[in-house]
């Protein structure tokens, strides 16, 4: 499998594609979490990425499921050494049977205890990529920074970054982390796929934050910072007849980029998921994009995406489905 370094050129080498692993060990049980983690591997793949709350919302789940499946498997394989493990805190929920409203937050106290948490579900001494999972306006910036930089200090975690958090609020994290000599953010998660929603109309899940151009931009301007998209193919909703589009893609654009998306995956002989992912991964900024799987089977499909090439033209007609012919080149 390719590999890119994430984090700037100084940052680990990790697969173009990472797994996510948000399903294993609740809605995908432990022996079919296994054999994908392992068909990853076995594929070149090396980025794995997890939370502390995935996910706490299946009925019957505490949110402990996925680190702790991830840390099973990795020590039944003893391949802890071969891959780069990408964990979340912030969003896991203080109180049981409640939701975001009642988040841990990042305070440097949670952070620290998270971080130690998630360090014993995984089996391991060290988080390579460690991530805010959501922002906590009631925390000063300087304290979340600092607790994430005593981290690094220590060696628990190496790469630091911030999931579901406004462009401008990165921007000011990685300058203060700067200023006080910290280790900053160098990668960004946010929600990011080949349709775009609506920015009037919420996407059902209350905690995901879309991509922006204002991100594009700024990552675009930033050497050492990673982009990296989840929720890249939407649930299955590009191959799947019972899978419906959020409200939030209800518009004219939508059936334009879905129309020319089959027109190319036909003329390529890919599925509209592979071409989905070429295009993100051949983007700029370039996108490391998550995907997650239930089966085996459905990961193989995501790997083909690896082997299918947009010719610039190809890319181009891509590009502009959707928008309006004033604003085409």
């Amino acid at each position: 499998m390719r590999r890119r370094r994430i984090g700037g050129p100084g940052g680990p080498l990790a697969s173009a594609l990472c797994l996510g692993a948000l399903p294993f060990g609740s809605s995908v049980d432990e022996k079919t979490s296994f054999a994908i983690l392992d068909r990853f591997v076995e594929a070149g793949g090396n980025l794995i990425d997890t939370a502390n709350n995935y996910a706490f919302w299946i009925p019957g789940s505490t949110g402990d499921e996925s680190e702790t499946t991830v840390g099973r498997w990795m020590a039944s394989r003893g391949v802890r050494d071969e891959v780069l493990i990408s964990t979340k805190a912030g969003a896991r929920p203080s109180v049981p049977g409640t939701g975001l409203e009642t988040a841990e937050g990042l305070s440097a106290g949670v952070i620290r205890q998270a971080a130690a948490d998630s360090l014993r579900r995984l089996g391991t001494d060290r988080i390579d990529l460690y991530w805010t999972h959501i922002e906590d306006r009631s925390v000063p910036l300087e304290e979340t920074l600092g607790a994430l930089d005593e981290l690094v200090k220590v060696g628990r975690a190496g790469l630091v970054g911030c999931s579901n958090h406004t462009a401008w609020r990165t921007a000011r994290a990685r300058d203060l982390s700067r200023a006080n000599g910290w280790a900053a953010y160098t990668c960004v998660q946010q929600r990011q796929s080949y349709l775009q929603p609506r920015f009037d109309t919420g996407l059902p899940e209350s905690g995901h934050v879309h991509v922006t151009p204002e991100l594009l931009d700024y990552v675009r301007s930033e050497p050492d910072l990673t982009l990296m998209a989840y929720s890249a193919l939407l649930s299955g909703a590009y191959t799947r007849t019972d899978k419906r589009l959020p409200a939030a893609y209800d518009h004219p654009g939508t059936a334009a980029r879905l129309a020319v998306l089959r027109e190319v995956a036909d003329e390529l002989g890919a599925s509209p998921n592979q071409v989905v992912l070429s295009w993100l991964m051949g983007a700029d900024p370039a996108v490391l994009p998550i995907v997650g799987v239930s089966s085996v089977a459905q990961l193989d499909d995501v790997l083909g995406a690896l082997e299918v090439e947009l010719p610039a033209g190809t890319r181009a007609r891509l590009d502009v489905a959707g928008e309006p012919a004033e604003q085409r080149g």
